[in-house]
Parts: C-alpha cells; sequence; structure tokens
C-alpha cells in the first residue's frame, strides 16, 4: 500500500471512501468532463469530520450515484486537494447556504477530487451485497446514510475487482 503524506505531516497509508451523489446534481459523467471538482454541499457533521479529519490527498474514492436506478458505484475519482472552507455556505444565493456559518471560523468543509475511471457498467448496491467480501460494507446497512463513507482496502479491491477496473492503487 502506498503511503501519502496528511495534512498534519506525519506519513500515513492512502485510506479510500465512498462519496454518494445524485447523478441529477453531479453524476461520474459530470467529473468525466470536468476532470477535476470541489466537492462541496456536505451537511452532516460526522461527513465533515471524515474531510476534515481522515480525507487526505491521494485518497481512493468510490464514485457512487445515490437516488437513482439503479443504486451503484459507478468509478473512480482521488482526492487532488485536503479540506478546505466550503465557501457555499456563505452565499445566499447556493442551496448550500447556512447563514450560521462563519467564514472567520468555518462550519464546513469541502476537498477536491479528479476523475480516474467511469467504470464499463455500474456496480450496483445489489452487485455489491451479493459480495461476501463486501458484507461489512458501510453503505450496505440499514440507515447508513452518509454521504461520505470510509471503504477499507480489501473493499476498495473487490469493488474494483467486480468492475473489472484497471486502475493500480
Amino acid at each position: 500500500m502506498a503511503a501519502t503524506r496528511t495534512r498534519r505531516g506525519a506519513t500515513a497509508s492512502r485510506r479510500y471512501w465512498l462519496f454518494k451523489s445524485e447523478p441529477a446534481v453531479y453524476s461520474i459523467d459530470d467529473l468525466a468532463r470536468d476532470r477535476r471538482t470541489c466537492w462541496e454541499g456536505v451537511r452532516n457533521y460526522q461527513a465533515r469530520n471524515l474531510l476534515r479529519d481522515d480525507v487526505a490527498v491521494g485518497d481512493g474514492v468510490l464514485f457512487y450515484h445515490s437516488n437513482a436506478d439503479p443504486l451503484a458505484v459507478v468509478g473512480i475519482a482521488r482526492v487532488c486537494r485536503a479540506a478546505y472552507a466550503d465557501h457555499h455556505a456563505w452565499d445566499p444565493s447556493s442551496p448550500y447556504f447556512d447563514p450560521r456559518s462563519d467564514p472567520g471560523a468555518p462550519t464546513w468543509l469541502m476537498v477536491d477530487v479528479e476523475f480516474v475511471e467511469r467504470f464499463a457498467a455500474p456496480v450496483t448496491r445489489a452487485a455489491l451485497a451479493a459480495e461476501p467480501a463486501l458484507r461489512d460494507m458501510l453503505v450496505l446497512r440499514r440507515g447508513a446514510r452518509l454521504s461520505v463513507q470510509p471503504v477499507t482496502a480489501d473493499e476498495w479491491r473487490a469493488v474494483l475487482g467486480l468492475a473489472g477496473s484497471r486502475a493500480r492503487w
């Protein structure tokens, strides 16, 4: 497993994540077109804390289409900028506006991700659930609604295997 540098300067192993996005809002095709984007709009404290404390440059991201038919992992991204203030919280015209967020002490954070790969076929939630190696994967747990979720290295490899991915991590 490759080592990366965290924001704090300590050496740590690369980590893996599942980021959820509704394809009508921002899809893997949008990321493929844009090549890089900020992952704004996270408005859950637990997910925000993961962005702030754990997600680091170089980490792998499973791009998951939520509120879609089918629910599925559709590709891979890589974190290319560590957590920073989500300025959308201060824009009254943004759907992510939060009048309580203070620019001097930001409540909400975002990271930047870059496109790596769109899978040839989506890895559906049903396919994930049918894979014994993924039985403990957080996205498969009842009530697990976080938009940013940790993924183990074994889960990462299993999903890439199901997708027939050629990505090297």
